[in-house]
């Protein structure tokens, strides 16, 4: 495994970060693809033995389960203190006011039951998924300033969201002496690089980390045009994207193809390899449900395309619209 800092932040992040969003009971939310605690426990020992220091999560993640799931595991691991805890808010968990959103109430609230799902005392790094625009940013700030001075947080990031609106918040931050955020998750991979435009400008001038979620485009950058999985069937969000352009879109996915088999490894391993060789990228989160499956996407730490490969990767890409956060 290799390291980076989390932008200009003292946090040291591998990577890869293993994404839990796989990991949770299929009955509960919207992710009928997750796996049980038995079959996430062999993933995650897997990753923690490669190097794995970033587990991400969200209190959204079925319903709670995910970081219930995670939450023992790493208990059971006792690897907490060397490892990065994440988690988010602002998904509704429940009705009423506190129930979601990015209100002081809502954040207060919501931290304390993602601790107690987590068996932690601390979130190293806490999340909002996404933008609230029913909240003035200067109590969404002072409210995840406060969890910092209270310890129970160690650091704050965001998730996708435009980058006007992530620049609001980080200028409150500025003006009323609040903790900024030191990440930013966004989709980003070969199918998706729209965050080229103003997000990731915007993040290295401010010496904000990138977390790129989706890095192999809901599973499409690793297997051939035409072909299909158990979660591309099942995932209903995930149907929603990537549906631009399919011109492109297939000859991306031939590029990638091509390339893979003249390199002797696999379809994920170059998509990943082309991620983590994208500057400001310092950590791309992986989903996988399988020992194998992470394995191969691991590999992908130590290879570098040459400036023609990701130029043939490149070529066949055009504007997509921007998703509605």
């Amino acid at each position: 495994m290799k390291y980076a800092r989390l932008g200009r932040s003292g946090l040291v992040v591998s990577r890869f970060t293993l994404g839990c969003m796989s990991f949770g009971d299929p009955a509960k939310g919207a992710h009928a693809w997750t796996v049980s605690i038995d079959e996430a426990r062999k993933v995650v020992h897997a990753a923690l033995d490669a190097g794995v220091t970033v587990f991400d999560t969200a209190n959204l993640y079925s319903d709670g389960s995910s970081e219930e799931i995670i939450g023992t595991l790493l208990q059971e691991a006792g690897v907490r203190d060397e490892i990065v805890l994440a988690t988010k808010v602002w998904a509704r968990m429940a009705p009423g006011p506190k129930g979601g959103g990015l209100s002081r109430a809502a954040i207060l609230r919501q931290v304390d039951e993602s601790l107690r799902r987590l068996r932690t005392d601390y979130i190293d790094l806490y999340q909002i998924h996404r933008f609230d625009p029913d909240v003035p940013v200067e109590e969404t700030m002072e409210a995840l300033h406060d969890l910092i001075r209270a310890g129970k947080v160690r650091y704050i990031g965001a998730s996708s969201m435009f980058a006007w609106q992530f620049a609001k918040l980080q200028h409150a931050a500025d003006l009323n002496g609040l903790t900024p955020f030191v990440s930013m998750q966004d989709q980003y991979n070969l199918l998706m690089r729209e965050e080229e435009r103003e997000m990731h400008p915007y993040c290295a001038d401010r010496g904000v980390g990138i977390m790129a979620w989706s890095p192999l485009a809901r599973g499409r950058l690793a297997i051939a045009w035409g072909e299909t999985t158990g979660r591309i069937e099942t995932d209903v969000y995930g149907a929603t994207l990537y549906t631009q352009d399919q011109n492109s879109n297939r000859a991306i996915i031939d590029a990638v193809g091509r390339i893979a088999s003249e390199r002797g490894v696999s379809r994920a391993q170059i998509a990943l390899a082309w991620v983590l060789g994208k500057s400001p990228v310092n950590t791309a989160i992986l989903g996988p449900t399988q020992v194998d499956q992470l394995s191969d996407c691991l590999a992908a730490v130590d290879l570098e395309l040459t400036a023609e490969e990701v130029a043939s990767i490149e070529q066949p890409y055009t504007a997509r619209d921007i998703p509605v956060f």
